[in-house]
């Protein structure tokens, strides 16, 4: 099969032709050795594989295709983005370039060299002409959830149009009038944006095809409970992160395709590693693709990862959105809803998070937690401390790792994850 050239669309999109070629190679050869040479996937994995070749190329090219139309594409960092919105005014939500140690150059000569790692990469995309999909969106919504992104937010506006939301750190009922009401000034733009109105039915239609995904991952991580457990949580991991730039709809459908197939699987007892392996939940912040350096570690040293207590995980998809309400506004507060029961590290307090560490450590049988921050995380890695007590308090073993996305770390974590499983097999 002769692969589409789509050097004319990235180049019509301003990309380092030659800088982009490398880093496709660079990432191709990463993916070929961390995720096809696993053993005994599920064929449903298929599907993700060819989102994975394909996310620089033919979905770049159906989210032109769609601006051509005349339909808005809005980029976004964060889950805190109702996708609802968008999708209710005939746009397409996707996720923008971070997760590789890419660009970082270029993007320390506009931010501080101790800044968190997330925030230089997707600057580094950015100044590095290496990101199509922050290229191909009319407008990036930004949001206030941690000091770091906010000011850079102010910079980025001047490379691309960027309109930022506040976030609330705490959940009186004061934030939570602020953030519906920051709902209402995002549907606004979002109305200009598109030269749409926001109408009741297209919203409730929305809702439901967005509660559709989250409850195909809610299916998905069920599954993962099981021991032997059924798919890798590198796998896992992977389709965490390409729901954030495939369409819902048909994204919904391959993941509910897989899960009868590891149905299946469990019911014949086959797993991707036998029964009795060590099992680890990872928790902390978000792993955005290509950030796969850690669950590679971990499962190439004999552990499986049954669970993600992250934004790109469980974290992410927990809630639905309540379908009731007849009217914008009602959605709307029913919206406001949902997205301010998220327990990200950045609210004050947040004893929901710890809550849910503890119970998803149970829920899956974990025999110990990884909490992942990067470095210069300052909620993230300093939430760590509560985390541990919590988990100590139902006697399950905590492993903090701070690092970045380069690879120069890997001998120290590969050390520091085997002695933690060797402990967790004691």
């Amino acid at each position: 099969m002769k692969l589409a050239d789509y050097t004319e669309l990235w180049q019509s999109l301003g990309l380092d032709l030659e800088a982009h070629d490398g880093l496709l190679r660079t990432l191709g050869q990463a993916y070929k050795e961390i995720y096809l040479s696993q053993k005994n996937r599920p064929a449903g994995m298929d599907y993700f594989d060819f989102v994975i070749s394909e996310i620089h190329g033919l979905r770049i090219r159906e989210l032109a295709e769609a601006r051509k139309e005349g339909r808005m594409v809005v980029g976004t960092f964060c889950l805190y983005v109702p996708e609802e919105l968008v999708l209710a005014l005939d746009g397409i939500a996707v996720g923008l370039c971070a997760g590789a140690d890419v660009g970082t150059e270029a993007a320390e000569q506009v931010l501080p060299r101790n800044t968190c790692a997330l925030i230089k990469s997707f600057f580094g995309f950015k100044l590095s002409g290496l990101c199509p999909y922050t290229e191909v969106c009319n407008l990036v919504i930004g949001e206030t959830t941690c000091d770091g992104k906010t000011k850079a937010y102010e910079l980025f506006n001047e490379y691309k149009p960027t309109f930022v939301i506040e976030v609330p750190r705490m959940k009186s009922p004061a934030a939570r009038a602020l953030w519906r009401s920051e709902l209402g000034r995002l549907a606004a733009k979002l109305e200009e944006l598109s030269g749409q109105p926001l109408t009741a039915e297209k919203l409730s239609a929305a809702v439901r095809t967005v509660n559709a995904k989250r409850a195909a991952l809610h299916r998905l991580n069920a599954l993962r409970q099981a021991d032997p457990a059924p798919i890798s949580g590198r796998d896992a991991l992977l389709i965490n992160q390409v729901q954030f730039y495939d369409d819902p709809v048909r994204f919904t459908e391959k993941v509910n395709a897989l899960c009868d197939e590891l149905e299946e699987r469990v019911r014949q007892g086959v797993g991707v590693a036998p029964a009795g392996t060590p099992r680890v939940l990872v928790s902390g912040c978000p792993m955005a693709a290509p950030n796969w350096k850690l669950p590679f570690v971990v499962e190439s040293s004999g552990a499986v990862i049954v669970g993600e207590e992250s934004c790109v995980g469980e974290r992410g998809t927990r809630h639905l959105v309540s379908e009731e309400g007849s009217t914008v506004d009602d959605i709307l507060d029913r919206l406001a809803a949902r997205y301010l029961e998220i327990d990200c590290a950045v609210f004050t307090p947040n004893t929901e998070r710890l809550d849910h560490i503890t119970e998803m450590a149970k829920t899956y049988a974990a025999d110990g937690v990884i909490h992942y921050a990067l470095q210069f995380c300052a909620p993230y890695t300093i939430e760590a401390a509560r985390v541990e007590r919590a988990l100590a308090a139902q006697e399950v073993p905590l492993l903090r790792i701070e690092t970045d996305y380069s690879m120069e770390d890997m001998p120290q974590l590969q050390t520091r994850v085997q002695a933690f499983l060797e402990m967790v097999r004691a």
